[in-house]
């Protein structure tokens, strides 16, 4: 056997969960991976196709989660 071989390898995408589960209120998606709850919750029963397209959407998902101005200009609405 190959030293550099993994015993054990799977030949689909992983998860993108960084384990920062919080579901934001507004957006409806995960802070820290970016998913909503359908995608979290049917994760493990997607086709290899399903995940990637998932993963591909993710980057674009994230300037949704923009951060909160302190002072008077975090309640502004912009």
């Amino acid at each position: 056997m190959n030293k550099t071989t993994p015993v054990w390898t799977r030949m689909e995408p992983q998860s993108p969960c960084v384990n920062i589960c919080v579901i934001h209120p507004q957006e409806g998606i995960c802070v820290g991976c970016y998913r909503s709850l359908a995608e979290i919750a049917g994760w493990a029963g997607m086709s290899i196709e399903a995940r990637q397209a998932v993963l591909d959407e993710l980057p674009a998902r994230k300037p949704r989660l923009k951060k909160r101005r302190g002072g008077r200009g975090g309640r502004r609405d912009d």
